[in-house]
């Protein structure tokens, strides 16, 4: 046959040779053989632009027409199935069609058209090395050829030994040759070529914009050749003109793992046009690599350093909504060249340095989130009337279609919930009030009409999408429908056409009438809470803030205190000034007058500043050491039980008097790392669960401060918050001069936030799912409805999701979040959230469509409860297993398809996954063992974790670091623009820099050791060698520029978040111990006692992936 296909190609004029090679290729593709016309190869010449050389022109083989079999769009080269016929014939205008086709028998037009010759041009002829089948692409590129691996890892830059479909590099200009820069295709220095170039695509699952040319993306491929990014700009391929290249850098060393090509001689960039490709961005968190002396780590020094390898997701169509179909355009099938090489993952390249045999990776190239949380954006674009993902997110945006795909998921099934988030746009959520025709609600499921419900029936009827039972549409909320089955007054409705929406309730939705917002105060007044200054601070901020409690003029107020005795206060409107009445028997609790102990304000308001007033001097001279908590707690319960509301306590002593009183049990070194661990830190008595249950049932909310030099037992303590819907609020060494103003500003706020009263919330679910367990402070009434006293902006919810059937038939599964609650002003609301998802079949979709900061929201949860029954070190290695296995599982979807060895890979939506599992691993809850953490601060860290919304939770596992000494010089208009964060390794502090450290709860200001003496002391307001203990320093605003803009960076992080207030503490370097415990132990990049550094951490999940 060879001899024929010889015979027939040479019979034939110059004009027919386009025929006789799609007779070649054709016959060789049924033949299952590749041929090559060599020596006297065909050759199809293409003309040249203006200015470009003909020794960089780059000849087109001619290419077999479409048979019907390519591979299916979204597999890969080595996996498509013989005799597969795509859905629709490639439309002109798809990537790779020309205006005028490849010249057939028949007169039909093929895929892959050569431009026509140019009369008069010279025909640029380069000839492909013999034996280089199809133009020697590499064989990487090859669909069902994978050669053996580099030296140098799996982008090595040595040739591939010759094998039976390898050849030599092909020489400058050959089909799919690219001029080489000198760090080599794959060089740690960010390029703009390269369809494995570390920025990210635009475009694809995880892109943001559309691709701006071509099937593969946003990332610059070979500027010559039949794939380049640009056509040329004559014949008709002509579509738009050549990009601009940059000019090509100068030569650098070359890493082992570069390419060694350099760049002819002659090489002249071409003219700078306008290009439609928008400029590659590094991707966020990334580093880009380059030379060593990066900014963000100036104290590093130059070390061998394996560049990091960032592999683009393949190139995706318009968007398709998540669906299960393929990820490409339906418009061709991809081709097989190219498409071989663009991978559905990021990696990160794991090999040995020179004359090393420890593996390790480029630390500045490790995924880093800077940026803070993500939000998942994407879902409303894909669901438009979804409620905003700051309400509800699911960890990942897709529902399993089987318990099999559920078992290989690995990390946790669930959402996290934030009802009463506040509105990203800064509008009202939209109140609708039904009036007479009541809440529209489905007869079977119960679930609010939403934007998802459909009408039928001429609009006489609506569908639940929940349980698809059709409803009857009463009268008065009758419209008609249009020609698509879409009511008239949709855009006009907002229970139609939004997805967060509020609803009045009417009297049925009301056990009871509505009750007053009611505030009552259990006041610790014992000896270490009069010298602390606690009083005082209450006492003033409480007085503050008189006029904006909620629920004027309906307010209630109360007070109690308490040392070895309880003192009722007395405030009935007719008094000149509050009367004390004290009751000294702890045992049997009784109220010494049945009215005037919880009183309207508005009518008392005289009698209650005056106590306000005279409360710190009342108690000045008290010695009494010991708390009687316990009987106020039940004393209090009598005041407030027939009206519900709020009560804080504040405590400053161990309960040691009557009902409730704790042991010294403290932090006992024997039992970490024993069975008996966990009792620690849950409730040693288990009177404090039994009030909360007493609590919650008659509607009242514990806050809970406590302001101890001691150790007070938090984990008993804070079970009234759990279980009431409440707060912890710790302030360890409390000293009024201190930590006032944390205080006054924490308390004003939860005084003053807007509030949910008598809440309760249930989450609905569509056929075939549910929520099985729930995280955060509530109390379960019933299998699904969780009971809130008070909840209110500050508060966030998790829950995770179990299928109830072994194979879904659904194609979207819809979520419905309700709130009842009683606003402040005595109305009964509904808030309803409502969501939609996806039904898919495939992992690697629901990996796609992951959200990190669910999945660390609901982890940190599940670990802090588990904390309560297991070890620490138990608690620590379950996350990694999770990690691990999540890993391994989305590697194996690839290992077949992909030369991975070496490679630690990751789908891009969860590339900040492991160092935030570190993170869990180290924050204060979970972090090492005895003495690393007290026992009360990992307590309270824990409480805190358990309510925290996911985008606070994520900055206080990782907190910011900003360097500052190079921002208080600009103006301070635009220090918020100007703060950037840094990496949170001992690497990036320079020792002449000033940096500052925000968790949300503390900001730590760090100097370094010579750091200019002028701006430290013009800073602190003193001098800092004549104030050698930093830990009393009061940071305040003095006449100067640095200190004022220094306080403009202050409150311009504070005013990002106002649910907390960030306490400025000073430590110089070199400190110790409180450097070591203030700063160095929230650097989780570095490696701590018993813990790992981040690097070590990525190493040791990249080998148990491989096990």
């Amino acid at each position: 046959m060879s001899r024929l296909v010889r015979q027939t190609c040479g019979a034939h004029p110059k004009e027919t040779r386009a025929h006789c090679s799609s007779t070649l290729a054709s016959t060789s593709f049924l033949f299952g053989t590749f041929f090559s016309v060599s020596p006297n190869r065909l050759q199809i010449p293409i003309s040249l632009p203006p200015g470009r050389s003909a020794a960089v022109a780059a000849p087109i083989s001619v290419m077999r027409p479409s048979m019907g079999n390519e591979r299916p769009p979204g597999r890969p080269v080595s996996g498509f199935m013989p005799g597969f016929a795509p859905s629709a014939p490639p439309p002109s205008g798809a990537p790779f069609t020309a205006a005028t086709g490849l010249a057939r028998p028949g007169g039909t037009v093929g895929p892959f058209a050569p431009p026509p010759l140019q009369h008069g041009a010279p025909v640029p002829q380069a000839v492909a090395p013999p034996g280089a089948p199809f133009g020697a692409a590499p064989p990487a590129a090859m669909g069902g050829y994978r050669g053996p691996a580099p030296p140098q890892g799996p982008f090595g830059a040595g040739p591939p030994p010759q094998r039976p479909f390898t050849t030599s590099p092909s020489p400058q200009g050959g089909p799919f040759s690219t001029v080489a820069s000198p760090q080599g295709p794959f060089g740690a220095a960010p390029s703009s070529q390269g369809p494995f170039g570390p920025a990210p695509p635009s475009h694809g699952p995880f892109g943001t914009a559309p691709p701006s040319q071509g099937p593969l993306g946003a990332t610059s491929p070979p500027a010559q050749g039949p794939y380049s990014a640009a056509p040329p700009s004559h014949g008709p391929f002509a579509t738009a003109p050549l990009p601009f290249r940059p000019p090509i850098a100068p030569p650098q060393p070359q890493s082992p793992t570069t390419g060694s090509a350099m760049p002819p001689s002659t090489y002249v960039r071409p003219p700078q046009v306008q290009s439609q490709q928008p400029p590659v961005q590094p991707m966020q968190g990334y580093y880009p690599g380059g030379p060593p002396s990066n900014p963000q780590f100036p104290m590093s020094r130059p070390t061998f350093q394996q560049p990091m390898q960032s592999m683009p997701p393949p190139p995706m169509g318009p968007p398709s909504a998540y669906s299960n179909q393929p990820s490409y355009p339906a418009t061709a099938p991809p081709m097989g060249t190219l498409q071989s090489l663009v991978e559905d993952f990021q990696s990160l390249s794991l090999s040995s340095a020179p004359g090393s045999l420890d593996p390790g990776a480029d630390v500045k190239g490790l995924p880093r989130p800077l940026e803070g949380d993500e939000e998942p954006a994407k879902v409303l674009e894909a669901y438009p009337l979804n409620c905003h993902p700051r309400y509800f997110r699911l960890t990942t945006h897709t529902i399993p279609a089987s318990q099999s795909l559920v078992s290989r998921w690995h990390l946790p099934l669930g959402a996290v919930v934030h009802p009463l988030a506040e509105s990203p746009d800064g509008e009202e959520v939209p109140v609708v009030n039904f009036g007479t025709a009541g809440v529209i609600r489905c007869r079977r499921c119960r679930t609010y009409i939403n934007p998802y419900a459909t009408f039928a029936d001429a609009g006489r009827k609506w569908r639940c999408n929940l349980c698809t039972l059709l409803n009857d549409v009463p009268g008065e909320y009758f419209c008609a429908l249009d020609a698509s089955g879409r009511r008239y007054d949709t855009d006009q409705r907002p229970e139609l056409s939004k997805g967060t929406v509020e609803f009045v309730a009417p009297t049925e939705y009301m056990v009871r009438p509505p009750m007053p917002p009611s505030y009552f105060f259990l006041i610790d007044v014992s000896v270490s809470a009069v010298r602390s200054g606690l009083l005082e601070v209450v006492a003033r901020t409480i007085k503050s803030c008189l006029d904006d409690l909620l629920g004027f003029p309906r307010t209630q107020i109360g007070f109690l205190t308490f040392d070895s005795t309880l003192h009722f206060h007395n405030f009935k409107s007719s008094l000149s000034q509050p009367q004390m009445m004290v009751v000294a028997d702890l045992d049997d609790v009784f109220l010494p007058l049945p009215d005037d102990l919880l009183v309207n304000l508005v009518d008392s308001r005289e009698v209650v500043e005056t106590f306000l007033d005279s409360l710190p001097n009342m108690f000045h001279d008290n010695v009494n050491l010991e708390s009687a908590l316990g009987p106020a707690l039940k004393a209090a319960f009598m005041v407030m039980g027939q009206m519900g509301g709020k009560l804080l306590v504040f405590q400053s002593t161990l309960p040691s008097l009557g009902i409730g009183r704790l042991r010294l049990r403290g932090d006992d070194v024997r039992a970490y790392g024993t069975d008996k661990e966990h009792l620690l830190r849950v409730p040693e008595d288990p009177f404090y669960k039994q009030m909360a249950a007493e609590f919650t049932k008659n509607q009242i909310a514990v806050d809970i401060f406590s302001l101890s030099d001691k150790y007070c037992d938090i984990a008993s303590l804070g079970s009234l918050a759990k279980y009431t819907g409440g707060q912890v609020y710790h302030y360890p060494s409390f000293q009024a001069t201190t930590h006032g103003e944390k205080l006054n500003h924490e308390l004003s706020r939860n005084l003053t936030r807007e509030t949910a009263w008598e809440s309760v919330m249930r989450i609905r679910c569509g056929k075939g799912v549910r929520f099985t367990t729930y995280h955060g402070h509530f109390m379960l009434r019933s299998t699904d409805l969780l009971a809130l006293p008070a909840v209110d902006s500050d508060k966030a919810f998790a829950m995770q999701l179990s299928l109830e059937e072994t194979l879904m038939t659904t194609q979207t599964v819809y979520f419905q979040v309700a709130l009842l609650y009683t606003s402040s002003s005595g109305e009964r609301r509904i808030r309803v959230h409502t969501a939609a998802a996806p039904v898919v079949t495939d992992l690697s979709e629901m990996y796609r469509q992951a959200d990190t900061g669910a999945i660390v929201s609901l982890l940190a949860r599940i670990a802090v409860e588990n904390s309560l029954s297991d070890k620490l070190d138990s608690v620590r290695q379950q996350l990694q297993l999770k990690l691990v296995r999540s890993l391994k599982e989305y590697r194996n979807l690839y290992v077949v398809q992909h030369r991975i060895g070496g490679r630690l890979i990751y789908p891009e939506s969860l590339r900040y996954l492991p160092l935030y599992i570190l993170a869990i691993c180290k924050s204060l809850a979970l972090r090492g063992g005895y003495a690393d953490v007290s026992l009360d601060e990992r307590c309270a860290a824990g409480f805190s974790m358990m309510i925290l919304p996911a985008r606070r939770l994520l900055n206080f596992i990782y907190p910011s670091l900003y360097r500052l000494d190079e921002v208080l010089t600009v103006e301070p208009e635009r220090i918020d623009g100007s703060l950037r964060r840094v990496p949170l390794t001992l690497q990036c502090l320079d020792t002449a820099g000033l940096y500052l450290l925000d968790d949300g709860f503390t900001f730590l200001v760090w100097l370094g050791r010579t750091l200019q003496p002028e701006l430290a002391n013009n800073i602190l307001g003193v001098s800092l060698g004549n104030f050698p203990d930093l830990s009393k320093i009061q940071l305040r605003e003095c006449d100067n520029s640095y200190s004022r803009n220094f306080m403009a960076v202050l409150r311009t992080l504070r005013d990002k978040d106002s649910s907390c207030f960030q306490l400025p503490r000073v430590v110089r370097q070199g400190e110790q111990p409180r450097e070591g415990f203030l700063l160095l132990s929230n650097l989780v990049e570095d490696q701590m006692a018993g813990t790992s550094s981040y690097m070590d951490w990525i190493l040791q999940i990249h080998r148990q992936t491989q096990s």
